[in-house]
């Protein structure tokens, strides 16, 4: 069996601590602690009413959930881990301008000492977009010219740019990345012919949304040859995805069950497997039993 990593999906946590974000913060020591590879928090800057647009399905979640920032909070849980990765699962970062996210980025990556994975995407909600004042259409170009401005603002001083929707001349940004201009960035998109090259061009990993892993598989394959048509090494093409969730016949999740996909996710290529904590877990104090579960899954 291929070696594999594990990450924790952050999503819902909060309810095991009655909504203390300082004690669940706190309790993400354990993960780190027992081998846990990457933690992932999702993004929401605001929700609309019409969430019945959501294109994967129905919404999980009520209008009132509470969306945390991920910059913000991934610094908070940088200062007590030492060793997990932090990653945005994905961040909405067509939301943010260009020099601000290139900003924030690198702090963050700073204060982490190198341990930020970033998972961007465009999202899906056009209210969203409306509410923060920045254009629905164009948001994959928006996307693109960030990645290159934080590049540029993290390898060059002065730094230049002139894209189609940043523009600036002679500017000074500090400070960098611990991990400089390499800082990992995975695209949470669909694996279209397009999406591909946007991989190949910019991209460290893919975060699919779907868990069928006929469809992750053929993904892997054509960001491979998207990989390769750019000149570079396929087989440093990272991809995180999750389990497709199994239920008992009472209607309970099922964890045994569920993580019998293993070998078939690695098969499809996946090299990190993002598990739900809230699926498998109702109290807090099932919380470090379960992340040593979770670390032999990594085991060949």
């Amino acid at each position: 069996m291929t070696k594999l990593k594990v990450g924790i999906a952050l999503l819902g946590m909060e309810k095991l601590f009655d909504g203390s974000i300082r004690k669940w913060i706190e309790s993400l020591r354990a993960a780190d602690a027992a081998g846990i590879d990457q933690l992932g928090i999702t993004d929401h800057v605001v929700m609309g009413e019409n969430i019945q647009r959501y294109p994967y399905g129905k919404f999980p979640l009520p209008l009132d959930y509470p969306w945390y920032e991920p910059i913000a909070m991934l610094s908070a849980i940088a200062m007590r881990t030492e060793r997990i990765r932090l990653s945005t699962g994905v961040l909405i970062s067509p939301l943010r301008p260009a020099i601000l996210l290139a900003k924030q980025l690198a702090t963050l990556d700073v204060i982490c000492e190198g341990r930020l994975d970033v998972g961007i995407g465009t999202g899906w909600q056009e209210e969203e977009y409306i509410a923060s004042g920045i254009p629905f259409e164009g948001r994959y170009t928006r996307m693109m010219e960030q990645i290159r401005v934080c590049r540029k603002l993290w390898s060059e001083a002065p730094a230049s740019v002139n894209e189609t929707t940043v523009k600036f001349e002679k500017i000074y940004a500090y400070p960098r990345p611990t991990q400089g201009i390499d800082l990992p960035v995975w695209f949470g998109v669909a694996a279209t012919p397009r999406n591909c090259e946007r991989i190949a061009e910019l991209g460290h990993g893919w975060v699919p949304i779907a868990a069928n892993t006929g469809e992750i598989a053929r993904g892997v394959l054509a960001i491979k040859d998207a990989f390769v048509k750019a000149g570079r090494d396929p087989a440093g093409l990272a991809v995180r995805a999750h389990f497709k969730p199994q239920f008992d016949a009472n209607g309970a999740p099922d964890f045994e069950a569920t993580i019998r996909q293993r070998d078939e996710l690695a098969a499809a290529g996946v090299t990190l497997i993002e598990v739900p904590v809230m699926l498998f877990c109702s109290r807090a104090d099932q919380l470090p039993a379960f992340y040593e579960k979770l670390a032999k899954l990594k085991e060949p």
